[in-house]
């Protein structure tokens, strides 16, 4: 049962992660390019508290660890948008606590520590190897993006954020594979095709909806881009 509720909570931060990606994407394709949206970052937040909690109660490093450094270039990325002043101070304090909280909680309340992460004999010193290389290489594309948007003063999903995108998932599918993971298997599989259209639209701005001319599915994606209340 407890493995259960703790995949539950992994599955949730991942179907938060892809929400987030699917929205992007369907807002560019109705664009015809690729767009930064603000609910892209705030969807991001909650589903990084949520993965950081599946990875404590996983044991996982790698995880902790990918989490942990990307929180706050999401908040950084509100900012960009103009957004972050507009959330109440409470929102704002709870954002910026929450990480600190559970990190203080696990090493001070309890018997973790960083022996328990590192040591753990369901996740071999080579796989975790392999796992952490993996999460750097992923979240290197958000280190990228900060840069690059820092550099233009505006939040942008650049062509190399995709790019990082394809290899650090890959690699984290693989990982994914062999800690016989289901949750890590199951969003970095689905994630590609979006990564990979990202891509596409960046070289070929005339969006693939227009293409299909399904009425329907212009309605759903001018209701997500917000053309339609």
């Amino acid at each position: 049962m407890k493995d259960y509720l703790i995949y539950a909570v992994g599955f949730t931060a991942q179907i938060l992660f892809f929400a987030r990606t699917i929205v992007q994407w369907f807002k560019s394709e109705h664009e015809g390019k690729v767009l930064s949206p603000t609910i892209f970052w705030k969807i991001s937040l909650l589903a990084s508290i949520l993965m950081l909690v599946y990875g404590i109660l996983r044991n996982d490093a790698a995880i902790l660890i990918g989490q942990i450094l990307v929180y706050f270039i999401y908040i950084r990325n509100i900012q960009l948008k103009n957004d972050w002043k507009s959330m109440s101070i409470v929102t704002r304090m709870v954002i910026l606590v929450s990480p600190v909280a559970i990190l203080g909680y696990l090493f001070f309340g309890t018997d973790y520590s960083l022996a328990t992460f590192f040591k753990n004999e369901n996740n071999p010193l080579l796989l975790m190897i392999w796992g952490i290389t993996a999460q750097i290489i992923f979240i290197s594309r958000f280190f990228y993006q900060w840069i690059y948007s820092e550099n233009r003063k505006e939040s942008i999903l650049p062509l190399g954020f995709w790019i990082i995108s394809i290899c650090g998932s890959s690699m984290n599918f693989l990982y994914g594979m062999f800690r016989l993971d289901p949750v890590l298997v199951a969003a970095h599989s689905l994630g590609m095709f979006v990564y990979l259209r990202n891509i596409l639209i960046h070289y070929n701005k005339r969006s693939l909806f227009s293409r299909l001319n399904i009425p329907v599915l212009n309605k759903l994606i001018a209701f997500i881009s917000g053309k339609i209340k």
